[in-house]
């Protein structure tokens, strides 16, 4: 029993050990930091060059609560993550269905459908601006579009709310889209094929096989997809800078992570304690949203 005893002891031993690297890496670079940020969202006029602050108290939130930049970043962050999640999600899982259907040239279309997210960030940013941007030359390949067919131009850079809104929609989608893909088309090629014949076998409909069948054994990969699909979002950032440039204020289209640049080296900047209050309650909001996920995979996602 002893020998028993001092057995699991020392196995367990063994594999702290062997996380010690991890657990120090985390506690070092993710741990602290967020620590740190919690306790500067506090300090009120901390000052990063003299290490001072003249008091504490919940100032900085009550602040950026205020704060009309935040509050437009706020709403548009929220929109990209409502339209652009389950809309990249959806199609991404329409094209993986498609990809898993076809055999002649099925890997070659998974490299095009790929190459999107292995292009730099800016690089495609360019490429959205030239579709869609208004110059004293052209009015961009989009509105040529809209023009033939019988519709008036817009100016989708510097126009209204809605079309800005909608290119960086659009752009997001198309940016994050690949990786669903190949994810998805990876959990639909793990799927045992008995289930199918089997179902085939019984005369069950297309429609029946993907909602009863597909759906459910690769649903811990959509629910995958969705969280991290949240995160990224409510993370966004360079998606804007890269269409509209690094005034992101001025063009209404600055996001939660974009306001805490600002507050800590952007035009505004010199306000450590404005971001961290940001930055914290952008931790609160993301960690809601997760935990609602949570709560929701436990009755839908099969395992």
């Amino acid at each position: 029993m002893r020998k028993s005893g001092r057995s699991s002891l020392k196995s367990n031993l063994k594999s702290w050990l062997y996380l010690l690297p991890a657990i120090l890496f985390l506690g070092a670079f993710m741990v602290y930091p967020l620590i740190d940020v919690f306790v500067y969202s506090f300090e009120e006029g901390y000052n990063s060059a003299s290490q001072t602050y003249f008091g504490v108290g919940t100032y900085n939130y009550s602040y950026v609560l205020h704060d009309p930049y935040f509050l437009q970043a706020v709403k548009n962050t929220f929109i990209l993550v409502i339209i652009t999640v389950p809309l990249s999600t959806g199609i991404a899982l329409l094209i993986s269905v498609g990809l898993s259907s076809i055999k002649p040239l099925k890997n070659l279309f998974q490299t095009i459908y790929f190459l999107p997210y292995v292009t730099n960030t800016l690089a495609v940013g360019l490429v959205f601006m030239i579709l869609f941007k208004k110059t004293a030359y052209t009015d961009g390949f989009v509105n040529l579009m809209i023009t033939w067919f019988g519709g008036n131009s817009v100016d989708f850079m510097d126009g209204p709310y809605w079309a800005k809104m909608f290119v960086l929609c659009f752009y997001t989608i198309w940016v994050v889209m690949p990786f669903k893909i190949l994810i998805l088309t990876s959990a639909l090629s793990s799927v045992n094929q008995e289930y199918y014949n089997a179902a085939r076998v019984d005369g069950t409909s297309g429609l029946r096989i993907f909602t009863r069948i597909t759906l459910p054994m690769i649903s811990p990969m959509i629910f995958y997809l969705i969280i991290t699909g949240f995160i990224g979002a409510f993370k966004a950032y360079s998606d804007a800078v890269a269409l509209f440039g690094t005034n992101l204020n001025a063009s209404e289209m600055n996001t939660i992570v974009g306001y805490i640049y600002d507050m800590l080296y952007g035009d505004s900047g010199g306000y450590p304690s404005y971001a961290s209050a940001a930055a914290i309650l952008l931790f609160v909001i993301v960690l809601t949203i997760t935990c609602i996920n949570l709560l929701i995979s436990s009755r839908k996602v099969h395992y």
